[in-house]
């Protein structure tokens, strides 16, 4: 072992044909990032605990496998905006890390990535470890990228459909029967506070779904918000936030309960833009139902992408109506 450094540098260069804004989320979100990497993708045994907060500097995951006797910790200890990323990676019960960067270099609609990679500082014993690490890395990298050209294309469609929605219109449809496991939340309604609020439960309810239940993506629909119009200026709100299943499933959580939607004819409108004025758009759904002498049911307001602080939502607001 003489000749084997105690811990190793190595970089990788890698390219997908997505534009920086796309792939960079898809790293600095740990949720996102262990569904397409390589390390965690398709391990049916790997269990996950994700840490708030769930982006940026300062996000952290735990994973285990008791069955194959592994255990770690991922940290992003560093993040600039669609430029870098900075990883620790405790793999089992080592106390030293792997460190990875991860630098981003726009290229036209094509991202560059440059992997630097250095390998923990191992016993005398375990330095053979490192002769293996780089070709170990190298082909994690290269499954990872072609995993997270999949996942993009899937999302870039959806983002062409979401491009093509029609704000502000009130339409009808007769919308199918859903089954949701979420959260019933009560909260202060005033502006800062309900989104915020919103945005927490946004988290606790995917990132269950997520690691405790081992769902994929494409296995639980868009968030939906269960509330009653009647009460949206009230000081104080309850809601029901929850995300659709296929089928009803075994739930440890006691703070996790399932409701049913019932199939129904329903007025829609879409919405964009900040989530406090979205309550004109509800009174016109409101304002249509009794123009048309129709009870309404609870009002849903369906999440077409993920609610940010400070940022704009995107919503499709449904008002079920009956005679």
């Amino acid at each position: 072992m003489n000749f084997v450094d105690e811990s190793k540098s190595f970089t990788h260069q890698s390219e997908i044909n997505y534009p920086v804004d796309k792939v960079f989320p898809q790293f600095n979100n740990l949720q996102n990032f262990a569904a397409w990497n390589d390390f965690f993708a398709g391990k049916e045994d790997l269990t996950y605990s994700f840490f708030t907060p769930y982006e940026g500097l300062g996000s952290a995951m735990n994973f285990s496998d008791k069955k194959n006797n592994k255990l770690g910790d991922l940290f992003i200890r560093y993040s600039n905006v669609n430029r870098t990323v900075r990883y620790q990676l405790f793999d089992g019960e080592s106390a030293n890390p792997y460190l990875i960067d991860v630098k981003f270099v726009p290229n036209g609609q094509k991202t560059k990535l440059f992997w630097n990679i250095h390998t923990p500082k191992r016993d005398y014993l375990e330095r053979s470890l490192n002769l293996i690490a780089e070709d170990f890395f190298v082909e994690n990298i290269d499954k990872s990228m072609k995993n997270l050209y999949q996942l993009l294309g899937n999302k870039v469609d959806r983002d062409q459909k979401l491009a093509s929605i029609k704000y502000d219109s009130i339409m009808v449809e007769n919308r199918d029967g859903e089954l949701l496991l979420g959260v019933n939340v009560s909260t202060r309604n005033t502006k800062d506070i309900l989104f915020k609020n919103v945005i927490m439960n946004h988290g606790k309810v995917v990132n269950y779904v997520r690691s405790d239940l081992g769902k994929k993506d494409d296995e639980f629909g868009m968030p939906v918000l269960l509330t009653n119009p009647a009460n949206l200026k009230d000081k104080e709100v309850s809601y029901f936030y929850g995300v659709p299943l296929s089928k009803r499933i075994s739930v440890s959580d006691n703070n996790f309960s399932f409701q049913t939607l019932n199939a129904s004819k329903v007025y829609y409108i879409y919405y964009q833009g900040n989530y406090n004025n979205r309550v004109k758009n509800i009174q016109e759904l409101l304002k249509k139902a009794k123009k048309d002498t129709l009870r309404n049911g609870q009002l849903m307001e369906e999440f077409l992408e993920e609610p940010i602080d400070n940022q704009d939502v995107k919503l499709k607001l449904s008002l079920p109506v009956y005679r």
